[in-house]
């Protein structure tokens, strides 16, 4: 899965050539113009109900990826270094999990 800035026919050739499915969300949208953008992933992939599977999962991960930039503060680094910005994007993560667990915990 991917988000839609790897809506190119050359990326989703070569998944194809691989023979890997690309579960990729569609980039059709209007351009300055007014024209349709053409996607490059086309009814052989989104005709399977996998794929709508697939792009509901992704929202729920884009939705901790935000809420790590937003409210994790990751956003805009305040160290360098891989070992202290790895240390600040487990940290960040941790925190959202302990938000995340009551909603978890009463799912079950």
């Amino acid at each position: 899965g991917a988000d839609k800035a790897y809506d190119v026919a050359a990326f989703v050739g070569e998944l194809r050539r691989r023979r890997v499915t690309p579960h990729i969300a569609r980039d059709d949208h209007l351009t300055k113009t007014g024209k349709r953008r053409r996607s490059a992933v086309d009814g052989r992939t989104t005709r399977h109900p996998g794929y709508a599977v697939s792009q509901r999962l992704r929202k729920r991960i884009e939705e901790a990826f935000g809420w790590i930039k937003t409210t994790g503060g990751l956003r805009k680094t305040r160290h360098r270094g891989l070992a202290r910005v790895g240390w600040m994007f487990t940290l960040s993560v941790a925190a959202y999990n302990l938000v995340r667990l009551p909603k978890l915990l009463g799912a079950t």
